[in-house]
């Protein structure tokens, strides 16, 4: 099997690694942008490459419903349907356990969902799901777990966690053997409780996974406890294997669940946010639309490399916001994921020269909390 992860710095808990995949190699710690239905909107492969994005992230659910699994496979598989030739992580569609409570039924033998499209049903088991994403040739892919709301009951946490748990063996199970390309991931949950965390995270080391990641976070629990969450479980996840937090994605978030031992992450937010005219900065993050910018002959970041910052002021990018232009979110979502690449890139260069510390003063110039204040209201990507 081609993957394989291996640790060549440490500053404390940090971590800066390397995960080798059929596909390429990722350098850790990671950022994966989220391309739900293959792709990340508004951008090529070529720009997501250039904007130093070494590995996308899809998402199974969607992906079933169009085109469907069986036709991608039929096309040559996820990367050549896609043209993106890197690492391709997939969500098996727990977090829609999560956000599309409406419309799914949760047993035992898997999640029945109404689609959202038309209302046609999409079955998902543990088991079908590596499948389909072994037959699509994914490089990365997640077990199927059952991500609780929040609030929740301690009760109704521990039968999601124990449910997961039992998911997680039967996707092992599934899989079709060393020969397979595809990593296999699985999943902890446990809501808030510490005690479920713990748990999760110990009976996840017990299992064969190739990596191990923190679901379940992020879904709308306070900062403390959110930040709490991934203190107990990441240093209770296995060692010599990677670490991916689930969801999270503000530079504050990250940075400090770098100090705690994770190496993979993912996150709509910048993406999304460029979108909608909120652009990071490395003093914090700016809403473009603002009359203040009208004028603004700056970059959006005199520090970023990105095209848009090269060529563009922040003037000409608040007159495409404030036009309507359809150049306007491509700019933001280009600029953004940038950011947060460089972000990225930085950290891996502190973990080496062990100076993690230094970075916070520079990368995070407001909370999480403020900035989530500011933010648009979710959609799917």
């Amino acid at each position: 099997m081609s993957f394989a992860f291996e640790l060549a710095a440490r500053d404390g808990a940090a971590r800066r690694g390397r995960l080798t995949t059929a596909h390429g190699a990722i350098e850790t710690p990671a950022f994966m942008p989220v391309g739900t239905l293959g792709a990340v909107k508004g951008l090529t492969p070529d720009e997501l490459e250039q904007a130093g994005a070494q590995v996308m992230l899809a998402n199974l659910y969607h992906l079933s419903l169009r085109p469907g699994t069986a036709a991608i496979a039929a096309l040559g598989g996820i990367h050549r349907f896609t043209g993106w030739s890197g690492p391709i992580l997939t969500d098996s569609g727990g977090f829609q356990v999560f956000s599309l409570s409406g419309l799914r039924k949760v047993e035992e033998r898997g999640v029945a969902f109404r689609s959202h499209l038309d209302g046609a049903l999409l079955e998902l088991s543990p088991e079908s799901v590596v499948r389909a994403q072994e037959a699509i040739g994914v490089d990365i892919a997640m077990v199927l777990d059952e991500c609780p709301p929040y609030p929740v009951s301690e009760g109704d946490a521990e039968r999601a966690l124990a449910r997961t748990m039992r998911w997680a063996e039967r996707s092992l199970a599934a899989r079709s053997g060393h020969s397979s390309a595809t990593a296999l991931f699985g999943i902890a949950q446990g809501s808030h409780y510490r005690a479920l965390r713990e748990r999760a995270a110990a009976e996840l080391a017990a299992l064969p996974f190739d990596g191990c990641a923190i679901g379940g976070v992020s879904v709308g629990e306070p900062f403390a406890e959110r930040r709490s969450v991934v203190e107990w479980t990441a240093p209770r996840l296995p060692e010599t294997k990677p670490r991916y937090l689930m969801g999270v994605g503000t530079l504050d978030d990250m940075l400090h669940a770098v100090g705690q031992g994770i190496d993979l992450f993912d996150c709509v937010l910048p993406a999304r946010n460029g979108r909608h005219g909120v652009l990071f900065t490395r003093g914090g993050a700016i809403r473009i639309k603002n009359a203040r910018f009208k004028d603004d002959p700056r970059p959006i970041d005199p520090e970023c490399g990105c095209p848009v910052c090269r060529r563009q002021s922040r003037a000409f990018v608040h007159h495409l916001f404030r036009s309507g232009e359809i150049t306007a979110a491509v700019y933001g979502t280009l600029h953004n994921l940038r950011v947060f690449l460089d972000f990225m890139g930085e950290v891996r260069e502190a973990i080496g020269a062990s100076r993690l510390a230094d970075l916070a003063p520079k990368w995070v110039g407001r909370s999480a909390d403020e900035l989530r204040s500011e933010l648009p209201v979710p959609a799917s990507s």
